[in-house]
């Protein structure tokens, strides 16, 4: 994940509700998983071996955000476990060919989910985020980035 995706992740985490959240963690698998198959073109086996183990990580934040009480949980918790296995045995195998199924089943997930966000209205998970403005202020070809309230009314009251 390049330096520029990761700080795009980081702007639409502070902004997201639990809907959004479900999206923006499908969306980091699938980058970990394109980075996967990116090195492995590159014979980059230690950096194929890592992007998958990224991926597993964000699946692993997905199963720790089910609510077990829905008979939908129990699905997608199998659904997740099943795409570890198979992850695992492509890092281990080698075999690029078992990201691809994988990678093409996550994505019809995060098309579902991004109709169900668009009907969630809840607010933000977070908090006294800090307010990003970006846009081109100053250049033709440079972007700029206004963070205002810094340090406002963040963090905890004591």
């Amino acid at each position: 994940m390049k330096k520029e995706q990761k700080q795009e992740f980081t702007l639409r985490i502070t902004r997201a509700n639990k809907t959004q959240m479900i999206v923006i963690l499908y969306d980091m698998v699938l980058v970990y998983l394109e980075d996967s198959l990116e090195a492995f073109e590159k014979e980059e086996f230690v950096t194929y071996r890592w992007n998958i183990e990224r991926a597993k990580d964000c699946i692993d934040e997905l199963i720790q955000s089910l609510h077990m009480e829905y008979e939908i949980a129990g699905i997608l918790k199998g659904l997740y476990f099943f795409y570890k296995r198979e992850l695992t045995s492509a890092g281990v195998q080698k075999d690029k060919e078992k990201v691809l199924p994988v990678m093409k089943m996550i994505q019809e997930l995060k098309e579902s989910f991004e109709q169900i966000a668009v009907q969630d209205t809840s607010a933000p998970i977070m908090e006294n985020a800090q307010t990003v403005y970006a846009g081109l202020t100053y250049g033709k070809s440079s972007l700029n980035v206004n963070l205002s309230d810094q340090g406002a009314n963040r963090g905890f009251c004591v």
